[in-house]
């Protein structure tokens, strides 16, 4: 690459969050986390920059040094703005002369694309920083309000993003004048494109994903002062979901979360700077209702990279594809920025939850690959990327987390350290003339100790109370002095005094056993040691695609699903005290025996979860008491009773999808497919095209169709059902609940449509631009008396 190393002083992140530490005065100690920054930097090295920057000079009219990666169809370039995020972050965190190389190299690449663009495509691209494929024909017609192409392209904006992030973390972090300018450049390019939209438009076309627009123009206006980021980063703001949840009100139910969560990191950047208080209660209220009301004991959250709604909490059990790694790398953002403004405990609580239990977790610590779903599902398994393979939005997410974690350890504000996590490392407090070192072997032990080992100076220091200690358990021993407080847990306990080299400070944080509850399905229980999840491997087989491919799906687990009825069952009267029930393993710190009764039993060796892979893993467990497992099994029966039942009424059968009952039914069909989900083959129709079956009334009149569903769906569905050419019923899924399970939904024939006849003809017909659900088999079937 041939760029010289500029010789500056780095500065980093206090230029814009001003209580975080830059990442080179913390240096980390802890083995954990730092042998996963170490792994990250080495596997990020082994990536083609000019395979990342082929996308941003392919669009800006220069020739690419070098064949683009295979980023998801349609998102060309996004992971280039995350790779130069992560090499900024690195090189503040470790100095890494690598990391600083190679983010110099993209900056001036960055910056002759951006020349280019002004040159080349003079109408719509002066300050266009962007790799987004088409971008001619996208943006020409965006400005002029025109957003059919906009309208059929995959995120533009949430793709341009990670490129303003990552100029504007070369500044923030690795100290690039240059990128800054460029930075500012391509944020008026963001205010010039849209500036001829009304505020009609703009609302319409934020309702696509557009990442965190709202932030970076933010930031734009804190770097600058100049007020029209400031009514840029308003303007980006989608009202939508500003207003309702400013006011309190939960519209979440069914939406993509990672979507929603990078909007209010923006709109609480927005009440930072600019103190509006709508603002600030939106996301404020968001943060809350996704915490505690959406969040697994791990501390991520969706699933199907949806909110599901309170009933379609299930499907955490139902789904493969759980919690999303980007959502938590957000809502960590997002709760950095809500602790600057208000430093309460129990943003720091949620921060080391998640820390520990989400982000460790989704780096393999042998080969470094990122995850991107993590199954809550008993007995599944997780998928990994290889470097140079998946370009998924968690790999470029990945890229930055792991060199992030000295990053909230310690805050400060005016004369107070906040000490938020316990990780061993050492503090450069260079405004203070301090140096301290925090010694730990947490969470293997439930204490840690801070040492002044240079200067002398008063502050005050507060302690983090954490919600997982119980109340009047937490011990503090300063200078072998016992400290006296009356704190509860979720608090920070204040040490005020003048502080000076050797001065100690132990704390004492007895860790206890816990169980969470999936929310709003109390039946299926985690178990935590401390702020710890504990999990169980299951076993390997059928583990495929586990180190993923490129392919468009290859986050996806391709081997089975292992059946929910045969995973273990723990089977216990006193479940409110059933986490007393985990037995310590001998020397082995937080592995435990689980004493419990259980049914499918497995060798139940606990362990934390971050440290489970390549395997599958219990992480919830379906938990009854004696009786209710008895009406469980006695359930089992009644759920084939009903099978057989139904099976009695049928008149006739069609497995949809599948060549033979097709076959055997004279399908016909027009723009149909055909595919196999959920363990069992389906047919759509799209675009006003249709399928249909000739099936047998047996002569009877007093008929039912029957069509089986899955519930959860892409989009809004309107079709119409026809029995011979009548139609029956038309069927919109706009009101459906999207719940990850089957649904069957009967619709009475009426008794002329039947009569007489032996055989009719049933249709689906998709209206014009839409489509059928997918159907999964349909049934005549005799109504029931």
């Amino acid at each position: 690459m041939g760029i010289l190393l500029n010789s500056y002083k780095v500065q980093s992140q206090e230029k814009l969050y001003p209580n975080e530490f830059p990442l080179e005065d913390v240096t980390l100690l802890d083995e954990l986390f730092k042998d996963a920054r170490d792994l990250n930097i080495e596997v990020l090295l082994k990536y083609d920059i000019d395979r990342f920057l082929a996308p941003y000079r392919k669009e800006a009219g220069l020739k690419p040094k070098a064949n683009p990666y295979p980023n998801w169809e349609g998102l060309d370039g996004h992971v280039g703005g995350h790779y130069l995020s992560a090499m900024a972050i690195n090189y503040a965190a470790t100095a890494d002369k690598d990391c600083k190389e190679r983010m110099d190299y993209m900056i001036v690449e960055i910056k002759a694309c951006q020349e280019a663009n002004a040159i080349n495509n003079k109408e719509w691209g002066v300050g266009y920083a962007g790799g987004f494929p088409n971008s001619n024909s996208l943006w020409s017609a965006f400005k002029r309000g025109d957003f059919s192409v906009y309208n059929s392209s995959w995120a533009p904006f949430y793709n341009l993003h990670k490129m303003y992030a990552g100029l504007r973390d070369a500044w923030l972090y690795g100290d690039s004048e240059e990128a800054k300018t460029l930075f500012l450049k391509f944020c008026d390019w963001g205010i010039d494109i849209s500036s001829g939209l009304t505020d009609e438009q703009m609302e319409t076309m934020l309702h696509m994903e557009h990442g965190g627009m709202p932030e970076v123009f933010a930031d734009a206006y804190q770097i600058t002062g100049d007020e029209k980021y400031l009514i840029a980063a308003k303007r980006y703001a989608h009202k939508a979901f500003l207003e309702p949840l400013s006011e309190g009100i939960d519209i979440l139910d069914n939406t993509h979360a990672n979507t929603q969560i990078p909007k209010f990191v923006g709109f609480e950047r927005i009440a930072e700077l600019s103190n509006d208080d709508k603002y600030h209660r939106a996301g404020g209220f968001f943060w809350e209702t996704v915490t505690n009301n959406r969040s697994l004991a791990f501390g991520g959250n969706s699933r199907k990279e949806h909110f599901p709604s309170k009933a379609a909490s299930i499907d955490y059990i139902n789904e493969d594809d759980g919690p999303e790694s980007c959502n938590s790398y957000n809502m960590l953002k997002l709760t950095e920025d809500l602790f600057r403004g208000q430093p309460d405990a129990k943003y720091a609580d949620y921060y080391e939850r998640t820390l520990y239990n989400h982000i460790l977790s989704t780096q393999h610590p042998e080969h470094g690959g990122y995850v991107y779903f993590t199954s809550a599902r008993p007995r599944h398994y997780r998928v990994y990327s290889a470097p140079n393979e998946a370009m998924w939005c968690c790999v470029g997410t990945g890229m930055e987390n792991h060199g992030k974690y000295n990053q909230f350890i310690y805050t400060h504000a005016k004369n107070s350290l906040y000490l938020n996590l316990f990780i061993a490392s050492e503090l450069n407090w260079k405004e203070k003339g301090i140096k301290l070192k925090q010694e730990t072997n947490f969470p293997e032990e439930g204490q840690t100790k801070l040492i002044i080992t240079e200067g002398k100076s008063n502050f005050n220091l507060l302690v983090r109370y954490p919600n997982w200690v119980k109340d009047g358990a937490l011990k503090i021993l300063v200078n072998g002095e016992h400290f006296n407080h009356t704190n509860k847990p979720s608090s920070y306990i204040s040490v005020d005094r003048t502080w000076e080299k050797g001065d100690e400070v132990q704390i004492i944080l007895p860790m206890h056993n816990t169980i969470e509850q999936v929310p709003n399905v109390p039946q299926y229980i985690a178990f935590l040691h401390g702020p710890i999840l504990l999990g169980a491997e299951t076993g390997v087989e059928d583990l495929k695609g586990i180190i993923a491919d490129d392919s468009r799906f290859g986050q996806y687990p391709g081997g089975q699903r292992l059946p929910l009825n045969e995973a273990p069952i723990l089977v216990e009267d006193d479940l409110l005290n059933i986490a007393d029930k985990l037995e310590p393993i001998k020397d082995k710190p937080l592995h435990f025996k689980l004493n419990v009764d259980m049914e499918n039993h497995i060798e139940n060796h606990l362990k934390p979860f971050y440290k489970i892979h390549d395997s599958r893993y219990m992480m919830y467990w379906l938990s009854l008491t004696k009786s209710g497992y008895q009406s469980y099994t006695d359930s089992l029966g009644t759920l084939e009773k009903q099978k057989l039942e139904l099976e009695k009424r049928t008149v006739d059968f069609v497995g949809t999808g599948e060549q033979q009952p097709e076959s055997d039914h004279y399908m016909k069909h027009f723009k149909s497919t055909t595919g196999n989900s959920q363990d069992d083959f389906w047919r759509a129709a799209g675009d006003g095209g249709y399928f249909s079956y000739l099936m047998s009334t047996q002569n009877a009149t007093n008929l039912e169709l029957m069509v089986r569903y899955w519930a959860f769906y892409w989009g809004t569905k309107k079709f119409d059902i026809f029995i011979d050419d009548e139609k029956l019923v038309s069927v919109d899924t706009s009101n459906h609940s999207n719940i990850s399970q089957f649904i069957e939904t009967s619709y009475k024939i009426p008794e002329y449509m039947v009569k007489g006849k032996e055989k009719v003809r049933v249709r689906f017909q998709a209206q014009p631009n839409a489509s059928t659900s997918e159907v999964y088999n349909i049934r005549l079937i005799k109504t029931a008396n």
